[in-house]
């Protein structure tokens, strides 16, 4: 089971690695904005990783929490990117 979870966490590294590429060089801002929704999601599954790992409870709530506020931070921005792109 150890193998599993360092296989994830190895595949999440990568793939943070890939999404951090995109939201230094992305060519529009929501390019970036995508990119960092992902990576925000990213950080959720790890931490889910650990939570499953070593069967700590305590951690759900805030991984709900963070994945509620980066919701509502990613919409947020994407609609206020609209509006200025709209508006040129």
């Amino acid at each position: 089971m150890n193998a599993v979870f360092g296989i994830v966490l190895v595949m999440l590294l990568v793939s943070g690695l890939l999404t951090l590429v995109r939201l230094f060089r992305g060519p529009h801002t929501l390019d970036r904005i995508a990119a960092l929704d992902v990576f925000v999601v990213l950080i959720v599954a790890a931490t889910a990783v650990y939570v499953a790992y070593y069967r700590d409870t305590a951690n759900i709530a805030l991984l709900v929490a963070f994945s509620l506020v980066a919701f509502v931070g990613s919409a947020s921005a994407a609609r206020l990117t609209e509006r200025r792109e709209r508006h040129r």
